[in-house]
């Protein structure tokens, strides 16, 4: 008996002591183990924004150093988290509106488009010719990209970062008119000279208003894109920061990514940077080979045509699958948002998680709530913390493996919370958002309608 009790506990020793080493973290078997300074925000980016070869662009975080367009004042995660709320709040009364129609029967475009405050992430790309450099913020819940334009009276733009876009000074520059294709489209208007005037208007009240038109887009010194349908913005409001505008990549015909398929191919990646003191990229174009990408279905809505649906099965913490029926994801299903802060799962599901997560985080003290994020953990004093690994699963036999910095969010040294949250009700979108999605190459392959995860670095 005594060497069977021997031989156990070599096992469990065995177990728990085997680790890697990898990208600054200490990988043991169903842990995560990392430095507790490094969850915490710096003020010096790490890495240098610079352009990549091809049709990669550089992407930082929208409040990090290596912002064009941050703002130094302190994060106000409060404010960002109640944001949060209204962009899920947002999406979840878009789905759940049946499609708008006219007595006649016929279809009308819908102009709302989603909470822009949370909308974390930015990119620098070139409008007119000659080219303009503008940081503008991504989103894939997006469909039509704008930037502020000439003319623009006093108080009907905001303040931003770049100067304004001048069309003047463009020799590529051209009007869409109000009776085309493209302008119905987008459910545009005529002005009184019969160019197309587009309007969004955002949940958090952010709006923009402007004439649709044609411009030359460069990604990258080597990559231009001509004849971009975008909006020139002359009336422009709301929580942008100094951002000069919007990139879509939705899956409507008038968003880049949809723009962009005949010249690059139908597909378009990015890796959102593990913190926000460095850099990530986005990629506009297919890849013959994704290495190391594990794919899952791109599932589309009819009613929803837009939104990337995925099928998300289960979810394992700590190197245990948790007990949660399939079915429970099912409906009305899972979405991924790049302008989701958060990752918000239906109440079943969370609890799983939440149960399995705090009672492999039983040796830590625990810290009072931070609004709704129910989880949260003091760790002063302590110099390295071990986070059990998150993994989300998918249709398919794809895995999101959630690195530590997006599983948990550090408010503070005394509060670091887990960054996942239920849904209000069972009847709710799921949505996997962008914390978690960090330090991922995130692939939407719209040809094949496949998503991909591959986990690397952003470098």
């Amino acid at each position: 008996m005594a060497s069977l009790l021997w031989l156990l506990s070599l096992l469990v020793f065995s177990t728990l002591s085997y680790s890697s080493y990898a990208n600054g973290v200490e990988t043991h078997r169903g842990f995560h183990s990392l430095a507790l300074d490094s969850l915490q925000p710096s003020d010096t980016c790490s890495s240098i924004p610079k352009a990549f070869d091809g049709n990669r662009l550089p992407i930082v975080h929208r409040h990090g150093p290596c912002s064009p367009v941050a703002n130094r004042q302190k994060i106000n995660h409060k404010q960002i988290l109640r944001h949060d709320i209204a962009r899920v709040n947002s999406l979840n009364r878009k789905h759940s509106m049946l499609k708008k129609e006219d007595l006649n029967g016929v279809t009308i475009p819908d102009r709302k488009g989603y909470p822009v405050n949370t909308m974390d992430y930015i990119v620098t790309v070139g409008y007119g010719t000659p080219a303009k450099n503008f940081s503008v913020i991504f989103d894939t819940g997006s469909d039509i990209s704008w930037i502020q334009c000439k003319p623009c009276a006093d108080g009907d733009c905001y303040p931003q970062h770049d100067q304004l876009f001048d069309p003047s000074q463009s020799s590529t520059y051209a009007n869409i008119p109000c009776m085309s294709e493209d302008c119905a489209l987008i459910g545009g208007i005529c002005d009184e000279s019969y160019n197309c005037i587009y309007s969004v208007d955002y949940g958090d009240g952010s709006s923009t208003t402007g004439l649709l038109a044609k411009e030359t887009l460069t990604l990258t010194p080597t990559n231009v894109l001509n004849k971009f349908e975008f909006g020139c913005g002359n009336l422009n409001d709301g929580s942008f920061g100094t951002a000069a505008g919007l990139i879509g990549l939705g899956r409507n015909r008038v968003s880049l990514a949809s723009q962009a398929s005949a010249v690059y191919g139908d597909a378009f990646s990015y890796c959102l940077p593990k913190f926000n003191n460095a850099t990530g990229f986005l990629t506009i174009g297919a890849q013959q080979q994704y290495p190391g990408v594990e794919f899952t279905p791109m599932l589309t809505d009819p009613n929803n045509p837009s939104f990337y649906f995925v099928e998300l099965v289960g979810i394992s913490v700590g190197g245990r699958n948790l007990s949660i029926r399939p079915a429970v994801f099912k409906t009305p299903g899972t979405i991924m948002d790049s302008g989701t802060v958060l990752t918000y799962l239906p109440p079943v599901a969370y609890l799983a998680l939440r149960h399995r997560f705090r009672s492999l985080m039983r040796n830590y003290t625990r810290a009072p709530p931070f609004e709704a994020l129910d989880t949260c953990y003091d760790f002063r004093g302590e110099d390295k913390i071990s986070i059990p690994d998150v993994k989300l699963h998918f249709g398919g036999g794809a895995t999101l493996d959630v690195i530590s910095s997006g599983t948990v969010l550090s408010l503070s040294p005394s509060q670091t919370c887990l960054a996942f949250r239920p849904t209000v009700s069972s009847g709710q979108l799921s949505i996997i958002g962008n914390t978690q999605q960090r330090s991922t190459e995130v692939v939407y392959d719209l040809g094949r309608r496949m998503i991909g995860f591959g986990p690397r670095s952003c470098s």
